[in-house]
This record gives structure tokens, C-alpha cells and sequence, in this order.
């Protein structure tokens, strides 16, 4: 399968950034593109960086933005991965990812379920914790294990989709460093960021695709200078191999991925064979003491 990445910078607001992404989606188009995958809240900027009510209505014209979105897809005939602010109703709001089908139709959503609340990342303060649980939803190129973002931390959601037979895993992401962070520092977050995310594809023998913004942006309240996102999205084999990993500049990337590598990889890595489901029960305490 071919599938591709779009890796941007904030345009200044919604209608550069669609118009921008619009042009880069008719690259990857023209590259041969099956399934497409935007960065998280690709839409408007990281608005995450302080609380402002004000923010949400950037939420506002969530029905608008399907109606947008799924004539692009139908447009371009490829399934497309999107990341909008859902308004779901007054006072109840969801960071989602909304996958369409190459008929523009809606494939399915999943709505992020872990949800960050660190400085210059206050998620918490705009985004209830997702209620559909960790589904793959099934399109006409096989079934997408979506997660978004600070999902990517937790082993338990890439398992938990690999086990309900998610064909590849996709995370649309926004994260980055703070200018005060040393050299060092940046470096360790980098890496432990792709390390983690290529252990998901390994213990489970997936693809792995991870969409990444990047560029400065400031923060508007003027409590931080800002987040400079720092791009490096990747796309990996079944076996954490590196297939394709960006830069910190713009990029449009299509890539073709062996889906048949996971039953190859599986068939001499049965890791889902030797689970001890028996003796993980413990799993479900906040803590063991």
C-alpha cells in the first residue's frame, strides 16, 4: 500500500492551512497515494499552550469541517486521515480523528483517550477523554488503528488495537521541544519519542506511521516563548524498521508498505501466541502497592 504523510508548519489560520494542505495532498495525489495522513489539529495552530475559552471556538464548525474534508477525500479518491476539534455540545469537546473513505464517506472516528495536562501542554483543559474505546476502523485499504498523540506513550493502546486486528498503527501528532530545554535534553526526548513508538510496531508486528507538526509556534499568552514541534515523522516495517523518517522541514512523503510483512513477521515472532493473558490481571490497578 501506498501511503502518505504530511508534514507542515502553521500557516497563520484555517483557511492558509487548507489551502496549504490541499496543495500537498494533490502532491501526494500525484505520487500515488492510497491512505493519507494529516498531523494532529491540522486545522489551526497547537492553541494547547495556555487555557483561553476563547479556543474554543476553533471547535465551532466541527460539522463544516467533515462536510470540507469529506469532499477532499472523495476529490482525491484515497482514504484520508484528518484531526479535528470536535464540538460534541455546549461544554463537551474531543480532540478526534475522523477517517474518510475514498467516497468520502465517514470510515469511522476515534477520540483521544489518553489526555496530557503538562506545561505548555494543558489538553486537559479543552478535551474530554475519549468514550469509543481502542477500535481499528475498516476501510477499503484494511483496518487503521488510529490513535492520536500522547497515545503513542501507552503500549497498552497499540495492543489493545493490534488484538482487535488494527492492520497498521497511525498516530497524527504534535509535540515538540521548549527553546530552554538543553541539546541533551531535546536529543533524549526524540529519541525516547520514536524509540516507544517502534517498540508498538515490534511487540505487535505492525506498520507504524507517525505524523508529526513541526516549525515555532508561539505561545499567545506569553507565559513560554513556545513549542518548536520537531517534525521527524516516520513510517516503520512490521519489525520497527525505518521505511521513511523526515526532517524538521515540510514534507510530503507517499511510501510503499509490505501490508503482507506482519503475517511474515508474526509467523516467526508469535508474540500474541505466548501472551500470559492468565496472569496480567494486575494490569487493570492504577498502582500496585
Amino acid at each position: 500500500m501506498k501511503i502518505g504523510i504530511i508534514q507542515a508548519s502553521y500557516k497563520g489560520d484555517k483557511q492558509s492551512m487548507r489551502e496549504d494542505t490541499i496543495a500537498k495532498i494533490t502532491e501526494a495525489k500525484a505520487k500515488g497515494a492510497q491512505l493519507l495522513v494529516l498531523q494532529e489539529l491540522h486545522e489551526s495552530h497547537y492553541f494547547c499552550q495556555n487555557e483561553n475559552t476563547e479556543n474554543f471556538d476553533l471547535a465551532g464548525d466541527f460539522q463544516e469541517a467533515l462536510s470540507f474534508w469529506a469532499k477532499v477525500a472523495k476529490e482525491y479518491g484515497l482514504v484520508l486521515v484528518t484531526s479535528l476539534f470536535e464540538k460534541r455540545a455546549v461544554g463537551l469537546y474531543h480532540n478526534t480523528a475522523v477517517v474518510f473513505e475514498k467516497d468520502g464517506s465517514i470510515a469511522g472516528k476515534y477520540r483521544k483517550m489518553h489526555i496530557p495536562d503538562d506545561p505548555g501542554f494543558y489538553e486537559k483543559f479543552y478535551f474530554t477523554p475519549g468514550d469509543l474505546g481502542f477500535n481499528p476502523i475498516e476501510t477499503s485499504v484494511g483496518k487503521l488503528g488510529v490513535l492520536i498523540c500522547w497515545d503513542q506513550w501507552y503500549p497498552e493502546a497499540a495492543r489493545l488495537m493490534a488484538l482487535k486486528g488494527a492492520e497498521i498503527l497511525i498516530y497524527p501528532t504534535a509535540i515538540g521541544w521548549f527553546e530552554e530545554d538543553t541539546q541533551e535534553e531535546q536529543d533524549r526526548q526524540l529519541d525516547a519519542w520514536m524509540t516507544v513508538q517502534r517498540g508498538h510496531a515490534i511487540a505487535n508486528a505492525l506498520p507504524l506511521v507517525s505524523v508529526n507538526r513541526v516549525g515555532f509556534e508561539k505561545d499567545d499568552a506569553g507565559i513560554r516563548s513556545g513549542i518548536s514541534f520537531w517534525g521527524n515523522s516516520f513510517i516503520v516495517g512490521a519489525q520497527g524498521e525505518f521505511l521513511y523518517r523526515c526532517a524538521r522541514n515540510e514534507e510530503v512523503v507517499v511510501q510503499e508498505v509490505d501490508m503482507n510483512k506482519a503475517e511474515e513477521t508474526r509467523r516467526i515472532w508469535p508474540f500474541l501466541r505466548d501472551r500470559r493473558i492468565d496472569a496480567y490481571t494486575q494490569l487493570m490497578k492504577r498502582f500496585i502497592d
